[in-house]
């Protein structure tokens, strides 16, 4: 790939479904969770919201309660790393397959949106300044980027759009104290594993041999809203 120059694109990694009997089923694993006791309420309700079931708790013993859950496997993509985040890394999970069961509904895995640059070019101190007030940056200052490329996440359950190339404009007038320096926010820098856990499925993982991207499928921001339009009205 080094050598020709090449890249390829990942999506959001998807489980194998089957069908019985003319019924979707889907993989589901049972998860044996150790975390300490002042983490049970959060874990519990992450879990819960990915469809996961409680199927039995042990009594706290030396500050860890031992809990056990039935999850589809699908609920399981991308938690991991929120697990430990959660549990400030004290928790241990592990999981083993117990087999198929009919598919249990949708799992919203990722409840906050993206920022999306709006136009291609080099991203500059003064438009990511602007940018980071909305979320968290994944990229740096001299950083190149194309429309359509995901350039931070925010905290919203929504996308927006921003112009990380935007300079300031320049003027013959200048005040003092003014002219301050632009302090940004080092940018969260994510591996392949982290990418494949944030990923949604409107999106993509951009891979050369040098950078690890995301992006969206749909690269326009108008052929975007074509499609959420379309979306909605069906």
């Amino acid at each position: 790939m080094r050598r020709e120059g090449y890249e390829f694109q990942v999506s959001k990694p998807k489980v194998i479904l089957k069908e019985i009997g003319g019924q979707v089923m889907e993989p589901v694993e049972l998860v044996l969770v150790d975390v300490p006791e002042d983490f049970v309420g959060v874990v519990i309700e992450k879990l819960g919201s990915r469809r996961a079931e409680l199927v039995n708790m042990l009594p706290p013993e030396k500050g860890y309660v031992r809990m056990e859950f039935r999850i589809p496997s699908r609920g399981l993509i991308g938690y991991r790393s929120e697990f430990l985040t959660d549990t400030k890394g004290n928790g241990i999970m592990n999981s083993v397959i117990s087999g198929f069961e009919p598919w249990m509904g949708e799992i919203e895995t990722r409840s906050h949106g993206v920022l999306v640059a709006w136009e291609s070019g080099e991203a500059v101190s003064y438009g990511l300044y602007n940018a980071q007030e909305r979320g968290n940056l994944f990229i740096g200052a001299g950083t190149p980027v194309y429309e359509g490329m995901v350039v931070g996440s925010n905290p919203k359950n929504e996308d927006i759009v921003v112009n990380v190339c935007k300079r300031k404009h320049v003027t013959n007038m200048r005040a003092s104290g003014t002219d301050e320096a632009l302090r940004l926010v080092p940018p969260v820098v994510m591996s392949l594993e982290q990418h494949l856990e944030f990923v949604a499925d409107d999106e993509l993982i951009e891979i050369t041999p040098k950078t690890i991207r995301l992006r969206k499928r749909i690269l326009s921001s108008d052929q975007r809203a074509k499609q959420r339009a379309k979306k909605n009205e069906a």
